[in-house]
């Protein structure tokens, strides 16, 4: 249908006649000539309709906004003042002398290059915001980023294996998507949270070095870095330890950013544990581009006659740290401060205490704050001299439970950073490692921090046993400018240490077999040490694109209610489907829907 793409047309081509096809961008009269810029997956190219083509002027005047179109013209360069420098095809232009209607298109019920479209809209008529010069770059983007991946790796002796879609339930820390089975009655099918156990078991069987794009299903609460489906890198490798797969993925990685959008990462990522991420940042997944930092003053409240401030620093699940900003009390009105307070509060805080450091030479009379009259002298001083706080700074405290202090002052060291324009560089990646292998629920019980596959350093086996709290794992996760991109581990490969792992979760014998039996069963011939890392593809690529939410980096994303506007999926299906599958839907299941279609309307 067409000799050539519409971003391929330039000055080497001029005098000769070409047949393009796209859509009609732009149509614009002047003066009796028509103009129509046609755009296809190549770019766009000026079209000019003379009055002497007259099929063509007749045919072109019907023309609108999106209607499909092929065109076959003469290549002629613009007329001087009319170029665009701003565009491939901006040299030239074609003269038509055939327009072709090949489809018509209906008013679009928004227009591509509108900014302020709300997301609704553009989810439910997803195919046309597709079309927009937004999203075909960020999934061409996209594109790029699997290919150089997977050229990396398979460059890397790395084999490209697919591992079931159709598997079992197990535990993996969220809940499972699951597909009844119409052939075994009562039996249930789950799509994967992750090829985890599989790749493990393709270890066991020798291939030694494994990569899947893979497609994950996690039935989950939604953020904006969260869907239902989404796309993992996951690879897998035998014989390795930690510096082997951090190696090879911070090659791949620099490899990635330097192919695809021409940016040198560092030659070698910085490592930090977790417990030093967590005394100095609240998080374990620091953006280091921030120079902020937490500290912890508990020890200095511990005696002081403000109990907002001494009973954490007293409770052993307390913390009081405090946020030096350099300059903060010149940058920082009464309003700013009170808008921090409220921001805070949304990550569990129930204040936002501050000290402005006016004058240090002048102690306490320095110092302007509401707090400063409940603290001595003496911890005054010390405070000062611990943050190294000097005239014109700002402090801010969080005091509660370590985790809510952790939460809400590491939020606001984010925001602070973004506020005050204290990002240092464009891109920051870094290694958190040596994480907890347990944590414990609000129960009490220990659950994984990662999963129960993750390897204890070999030291600490003995302390699964006796201590699991104090026993940290073999896991480390890769981080970019504070957000978590990847994370990985070197997996358990003794029978005998995952047995003591799943009895420090209190997972027995019985159920164990239930679960995990098919991987025990692997564990038991032959084993060999390996380990691995899953990228968060949507997460990566979104990095790139700098955007907020994976859903924009995803061709058909769901919503935050893991619905799709454009398919109105999930929906019913009839009874028969349902008779088959051998389920019966609850009446209160029918009612309640029935009430949420109603209030919809």
């Amino acid at each position: 249908m067409r000799t050539h793409q519409c971003g391929q047309i330039n000055e080497t081509m001029l005098d000769q006649v070409i047949t393009v096809c796209g859509w009609a961008q732009r149509r614009r009269d002047h003066g009796g000539v028509i103009f129509i810029d046609l755009r296809d997956a190549s770019g766009l190219l000026q079209v000019v309709i003379d009055p002497d083509a007259k099929e063509a002027f007749a045919a072109a005047e019907s023309v609108r906004n999106e209607f499909v179109l092929q065109i076959t013209a003469k290549v002629r360069l613009r007329p001087e003042g009319t170029t665009n420098d701003n565009l491939p095809t901006g040299q030239v232009e074609v003269y038509a002398t055939d327009v072709t209607v090949l489809n018509r298109a209906e008013p679009l019920p928004f227009q591509l290059d509108d900014e302020d479209v709300g997301e609704a809209v553009r989810l439910e008529h997803r195919y046309l915001d597709l079309r927009g010069e937004k999203m075909q770059r960020t999934l061409r983007l996209r594109h790029k980023v699997t290919q150089h991946m997977r050229n990396f790796l398979d460059h890397n002796d790395f084999v490209d294996i697919e591992t079931p879609m159709l598997t079992k339930s197990t535990p993996e820390g969220a809940r499972d998507y699951l597909v009844p089975s119409r052939v075994h009655a009562g039996e249930f099918f789950a799509l994967p949270q992750s090829p985890q156990l599989f790749k493990q078991l393709l270890m066991v069987a020798g291939y030694e070095r494994y990569y899947q794009i893979a497609r994950c299903f996690r039935d989950e609460d939604l953020r904006a870095d969260r869907q239902p489906e989404f796309t993992q890198l996951d690879i897998e490798m035998s014989f390795v330890n930690e510096e082997d797969i951090m190696g090879m993925m911070e090659g791949m990685m620099r490899d990635l950013f330097k192919a695809s959008l021409d940016i040198d990462l560092a030659a070698e990522f910085p490592r930090m544990t977790y417990a030093q991420a967590i005394e100095d940042f609240g998080i374990d997944r620091p953006d280091l581009r921030n120079p902020l930092r937490l500290v912890t003053v508990s020890e200095i409240m511990q005696s002081v006659d403000f109990k907002v401030f001494s009973g954490p620093a007293n409770d052993p699940e307390g913390r009081v740290a405090a946020l030096l900003v350099p300059g903060g009390s010149e940058k920082l009105s009464r309003k700013d401060i009170d808008g921090y307070t409220k921001f805070v509060g949304n990550y569990g805080a129930r204040g936002l205490a501050y000290i402005k450091v006016n004058e240090v030479a002048k102690g306490r009379d320095g110092l302007q704050s509401p707090i400063v009259k409940n603290l001595s002298n003496e911890a005054l001083d010390a405070l000062i001299q611990r943050l190294g706080a000097s005239d014109g700074d700002i402090i801010f405290f969080g005091a509660d439970k370590a985790k809510v202090v952790n939460d809400a002052l590491a939020a606001l060291r984010n925001k602070l950073g973004v506020d005050l324009e204290l990002l240092t560089e464009k891109w920051s990646p870094m290694w958190v490692v040596d994480f907890p292998m347990f944590e414990q629920n609000s129960e009490g019980n220990w659950t994984s921090l990662h999963h129960p596959f993750t390897a204890p350093f070999e030291d600490q086996v003995e302390l699964l046993k006796t201590d699991p709290g104090a026993v940290l794992s073999r896991a480390y996760d890769l981080v970019l400018n504070g957000s978590e991109l990847g994370g990985g581990s070197i997996r358990i490969h003794d029978q005998n240490v995952q047995k003591l792992a799943f009895d420090a979760l209190g997972i027995d014998d019985a159920e164990a077999e239930e679960k995990f039996g098919f991987l025990l069963n692997g564990l038991k011939y032959g084993a060999p040490p390996h380990g691995g890392i899953a990228f968060g593809l949507d997460r990566v690529v979104a990095m790139m694109c700098e955007v907020e939410s994976i859903r924009d980096v995803i061709a058909f994303p769901k919503t935050q209610r893991a619905s799709c506007l454009m398919t109105n999926a999930p929906a019913g299906v009839d009874g028969k489907q349902l008779k088959e599958l051998h389920i019966k839907l609850r009446p209160s299941a029918i009612k309640e829907k029935a009430e949420q279609a109603e209030q919809a309307e």
